[in-house]
């Protein structure tokens, strides 16, 4: 750590109000980025000829970074300090952003990888350090709501982003689908790939430049080192972190839970773009726009009117009741278009609104999850955080799973992977949790 760390927390309003607007912009970061992949993955695969399965390693590249480099950036953190762990880390996603320009102009789906794995490089480096200091900034009885505040607006981000995408690199070609690139002459496709694919440069190079300014801006800013020492959290010499359940199954809940929200969020393009569906991708919108109006049901309702324990049972129930309604939905049916009328979709398959409103299924998930898998863990708690953090490979992995059962049995019937992580939510929501002991 640097020499300049302060061991205590920022406890008055003041002193934690331009901390919080600095943390702030950063988590919208974090959604804008992590969520800019449900809109960039049905266009690769527009752009580069891709099978679903290809397509979605997009996602796998970008969450793969968070167990490839998590111990690197706490390595990272140790040497500099957060502030300055966060200027990297926005430095790294500016790199990622810049690598999309050869990218972009090569139509080298390598190219397209390497820098979504640069950018959750940076991504891993900047949320390792700026979790744990929101929480810091202020008194310790206060952390919830300041969590509170910027799952908000990640999530908030995760709305604008795919707009955004589609608004500008899209353009003219915003009603250019999978469907409608497959029924148009080589040449003519040939052409209009060229022309989508050129319209990334500008974009990523304005967000690259958008990021370094943050993080020169960040470098300058007076915001101040916080010490995360804490001699409470030293882990006794007897025994390991793997010896309480409620923490291994927490993690293996964490691990599907994050698998089925990034499915939920980077296939509803991929899908709607095969169905023909206009500006396709900027449908992980929708899948935000239910997370928003989930965390805002769970601030209100927890835990005056509801127990963590029962939101993530109720979470895991109607992931369970929608996933079934999406694998036997009629793919024409249109009964619940009206829906979103307000985005400016008014010809939304009933199978596509199921798919969106996993957002709301998923959004109280990841809060209600934490506690119940960290309690009783004592002086073990900070490396439990770290076994949950692991669980983020989900991301990485259950995408990939839906991809190849999507090339294979198609792509209504691969949601099907979700049943299994849904019920193990459930089973943890019901039962997992409370073990304390193996056997």
């Amino acid at each position: 750590m640097t020499s300049n760390s302060v061991s205590r927390p920022l406890n008055t309003a003041n002193s934690s109000l331009v901390p919080m607007l600095i943390i702030g912009a950063l988590f919208f970061v974090f959604g804008f980025v992590t969520w800019l992949n449900g809109a960039l993955i049905p266009f690769l695969q527009m752009v580069c000829q891709l099978t679903e399965t290809q397509a979605l390693m997009v996602a796998f590249c970008f969450y793969v970074a968070y167990v490839v480099m998590a111990l690197p950036a706490a390595m990272v953190l140790e040497k500099t300090g957060y502030r300055m762990g966060m200027v990297i880390g926005l430095a790294l996603i500016a790199l990622g952003a810049l690598l999309f320009v050869p990218a972009a102009l090569s139509r080298e789906f390598a190219l397209f990888l390497g820098a979504q794995f640069i950018m959750g490089s940076g991504l891993t480096i900047l949320q390792t350090a700026s979790n744990p200091y929101i929480v810091k900034i202020g008194p310790e009885e206060s952390a919830a709501a300041r969590i509170a505040v910027m799952g908000l607006l990640n999530k908030a981000a995760g709305v604008l982003a795919p707009l955004l995408f589609t608004a500008l690199v899209l353009g003219d070609f915003a009603h250019i689908s999978s469907a409608s690139l497959a029924a148009m002459t080589e040449a003519e496709r040939s052409s209009q790939i060229a022309s989508m694919s050129n319209g990334l440069v500008v974009p990523y190079v304005g967000m690259a430049v958008v990021l370094l300014l943050l993080a020169g801006a960040l470098k300058l800013s007076s915001l101040p080192e916080i010490s995360m020492d804490d001699s409470d959290t030293e882990v006794a010499d007897a025994g390991s972190v793997l010896q309480f359940p409620q923490l291994v199954l927490g993690a293996i809940a964490l691990f599907c839970y994050v698998g089925v929200e990034v499915v939920a969020g980077d296939t509803i393009g991929l899908y709607g773009s095969k169905l023909g569906i206009e500006n396709a991708t900027s449908l992980t919108s929708l899948t935000m726009f239910g997370m928003v109006a989930g965390y805002l049901a769970g601030l209100v309702l927890i835990p005056r009117y509801l127990k963590q324990q029962t939101a993530l049972l109720l979470s895991a129930v109607l992931g369970l009741l929608l996933t079934a309604l999406i694998m036997f939905a009629d793919p024409q049916q249109q009964s619940l278009s009206f829906l979103w009328g307000w985005a400016g979709f008014s010809e939304i398959p009933d199978v596509i609104t199921y798919v969106a409103l996993l957002g709301l299924a998923n959004a109280m998930v990841w809060p209600s999850l934490w506690p119940l898998a960290l309690t009783g863990l004592g002086k073990f708690t900070s490396k439990g955080a770290a076994v949950l953090i692991m669980g983020i490979a989900g991301g990485a992995v259950l995408p990939l799973g839906y991809g190849l059962l999507a090339d294979n049995a198609g792509s209504q019937t691969a949601y099907m992977i979700m049943l299994p992580c849904y019920l193990f939510i459930l089973y943890y929501a019901v039962f997992g949790y409370r073990l304390r002991r193996w056997g």
